[in-house]
């Protein structure tokens, strides 16, 4: 399958040597996973286990996390290379959701964890030896984290006791830990809206927890569940950071999570397109391929302007975070467009194939379904535009 001419990763902002080089060694890695090992765990489920361990193998795991604890100490912005190249490779969301967690999931431990536990958490992590799901949001709360109701009690020894439900909670099938927001006090005792809540890294008990599996749409591949946990003890030493701040510590994740889904985003936009460029090519009707038709080629033309120029969004807001600045316009904005442009190329790349573009052997039809990710996680298109409303052009909150 061939690649329509667009910059890789983030080249049109002048990548380097070594950014090109992840990129290269991601696709080698990639290349041994083709089309119909994610056909197949597409259609039979199953997490991705031996994808997962190359990716582990070669320490891209660790990309961005702390050279102290095994990790790279590599930024944002070389993370979305990476998970922009595994999504291009025809992995799609598949394969990028299966790594996705642990590359940038545990920002808010790196930042808020104490040194003994980021020892204690990072390294198993980063090896691949233990794997980590996300528990935040909830049935009667959605995308108003603050209205959570799982609640953490305090318990004489100075630990916790957890009651409540998580839905959407990602690879809970296999996971052995768990970042788990809770309340630790009541919302109506909380005073502002974010406060009292608190963040903790724990073990998965499964004594204590039961992950019930989503059956969806797409990306069967990586498991979605619905957490249900009745008494899980966590000791005092799990809780990250001061008791009542963890939704401030989860912000720290929130930019770098909308930058990795936008570039993951792009790259399953660009295997469309690759697909879709090679039928147009090579599919002839009425005696020539059907791509001299500019109803054909049009469309793809557009595709390609619309991918690059989210790409360079995606890129600019990933540099700004490594350099520090403020970013989360360009974040929402990048994640959006991203969204939208790999959703309308799935959707052309459909299209192009014509009644082939049905049938599961073509693959375009997968990618369709999974691009549906990018527009409703980890945000809506709704809120990132309330978002830009409100905090970019100064109009008055709607929600």
């Amino acid at each position: 399958m061939s690649t329509p001419a667009a910059t890789p990763g983030g080249a049109a902002l002048g990548s380097s040597e070594e950014q090109q080089s992840i990129r290269d060694a991601i696709e080698k890695i990639c290349a041994d996973f083709g089309p119909e090992y994610w056909f197949e765990h597409d259609h039979d489920g199953g997490f991705p286990e031996d994808f997962v361990a190359a990716v582990a193998e070669g320490g891209w795991l660790g990309i961005a996390m702390p050279e102290a604890y095994g990790g790279a100490g590599l930024g944002i912005t070389e993370a979305s290379i990476m998970m922009q190249a595994i999504a291009q490779s025809g992995a799609g969301f598949s394969g990028a959701s299966a790594v996705h967690l642990n590359i940038f999931g545990l920002n808010p431990v790196v930042v808020a964890a104490t040194a003994a536990q980021k020892e204690r958490f990072l390294p198993p992590l980063i090896a691949g030896g233990e794997r980590a799901c996300f528990a935040v949001t909830e049935p009667n709360a959605g995308l108003d984290t603050t209205s959570i109701e799982t609640f953490a009690k305090r318990q004489p020894d100075g630990g916790y006791v957890v009651h409540g439900r998580k839905l959407w909670t990602s690879t809970a099938q296999t996971a052995n830990k768990i970042l788990l927001l809770a309340r630790t006090t009541p919302k109506e005792e909380s005073g502002k809206r974010a406060a009292g809540m608190s963040l903790f890294y724990t073990d998965f008990d499964r004594r204590y927890i039961e992950a019930r599996e989503i059956e969806k749409m797409g990306r069967k591949a990586v498991d979605s569940n619905a957490v249900f946990i009745d008494g899980l003890p966590i000791p005092k030493d799990d809780l990250i950071g001061e008791e009542g701040r963890g939704f401030y510590y989860l912000l720290h994740g929130l930019n770098p999570e909308r930058i990795m889904i936008a570039a993951e985003a792009v790259g399953l936009g660009r295997a469309a397109l690759a697909r879709a460029t090679d039928y147009a090519n090579e599919r002839v009707v009425f005696g020539r391929p059907i791509g001299m038709n500019q109803g054909i080629a049009h469309p793809l033309a557009k595709s390609w302007a619309e991918l690059e120029a989210a790409n360079l969004m995606t890129f600019q807001a990933a540099g700004l975070y490594d350099q520090g600045e403020e970013c989360g316009a360009q974040a929402n904005a990048a994640k959006y467009l991203a969204a939208e442009a790999c959703f309308t190329a799935c959707e052309r790349a459909v299209m192009t194939h014509g009644g082939m573009g049905y049938a599961k052997e073509y693959h375009v039809e997968r990618y369709l379904r999974e691009s549906l990710v990018s527009r409703i996680a980890p945000v809506s298109r709704e809120m990132i535009l309330n978002f830009i409303s409100e905090k970019v052009l100064g109009l008055p909150r709607s929600y």
